[in-house]
């Protein structure tokens, strides 16, 4: 991540239960809100946040309440930046099969990984797999798989 004047920075260890990361979501969407960032923006990082973070409960530490998610985002009117880690295993990204694929079509999985490369515009994983840091630069190619402004 380069230097970057930012204007809010969120940092919380969530338990691994469902929903717990409702509010800290709810909190950063206010912010880009209140930032000047347009609901097709906003559709595409708040995509971003409900994948990485459930997967994180889910996925990694299994709805373990032992274990926690810490998660850290930096927001600026022209960024969105998010590192998201669990205590899980990990996996590797490039071992979970491609949605679009004719034959992955109906298979359960993928589908967010796929959406938060979509909508951001890097994404990056640690070597075990447990943390992933991605960032949204206003105006640049993507978000633009969905149109949510019709």
């Amino acid at each position: 991540m380069t230097h970057h004047n930012w204007s809010h920075t969120i940092q919380r260890s969530l338990p691994s239960r469902r929903n717990a990361h409702l509010e800290s979501m709810k909190e950063i969407l206010a912010k880009l809100t209140q930032l000047g960032w347009s609901d097709r923006e906003l559709f595409g990082v708040q995509m971003a946040l409900e994948e990485s973070l459930t997967n994180a409960i889910r996925h990694g530490n299994k709805l373990d309440e032992s274990k926690r998610v810490i998660m850290e985002c930096k927001v600026s009117s022209e960024r969105f930046w998010l590192r998201v880690e669990d205590e899980g295993p990990g996996f590797i990204p490039a071992d979970v099969p491609d949605c679009t694929k004719e034959h992955n079509l109906e298979a359960c999985g993928g589908r967010g990984l796929m959406l938060i490369r979509a909508y951001m515009t890097s994404v990056e994983y640690n070597d075990t797999g447990n943390r992933v840091t991605m960032e949204k630069i206003r105006g640049d190619e993507s978000g633009e798989l969905v149109d949510v402004s019709t």
